[in-house]
């Protein structure tokens, strides 16, 4: 039986000091790009939009200190950046970078930045042009 490859990552998962502050923030950023919570163990959540979790969160148990990660969330179109954006900062996220073009990366290359409530660099980037609805 062979695997079905369809992107670069099968999944991520990150530890949280508190698992729910932690699950409020991404199920309203990831409502905002259309997926929410597929499995939820309580204390161990996954997150994905077809099913299959491809974003899990669960508690802190190793390491001291913090250790920032940067994490990258496909939007399908632009709307849905912004929309993540406004999630994020209903939520209390600090604001990195506001839904922008970044064209040091490629002209069409459009995204945000916040912070989770762990301090994560969390970001909704979409790759193609501005969508006339």
């Amino acid at each position: 039986m062979g695997c079905e490859h369809v992107g670069m990552l099968d999944h991520i998962s990150i530890q949280c000091a508190d698992v729910a502050a932690s699950a409020a923030f991404y199920d309203a950023v990831s409502a905002a790009l259309g997926g929410g919570r597929v499995m939820d163990f309580g204390n161990v959540i996954g997150y994905g939009t077809s099913g299959k979790p491809d974003f899990w969160i669960g508690p802190q148990e190793t390491g001291a200190g913090f250790r920032e990660s940067h994490i990258a969330f496909a939007a399908l179109d632009r709307a849905s950046v912004r929309a993540f954006f406004e999630a994020a900062k209903a939520k209390g996220a600090e604001v990195l970078h506001e839904p922008r073009l970044w064209p040091e990366y490629h002209p069409s290359y459009y995204g945000t930045f916040v912070r989770d409530p762990d301090g994560n660099n969390v970001e909704a980037v979409c790759h193609g042009p501005e969508l006339n609805v």
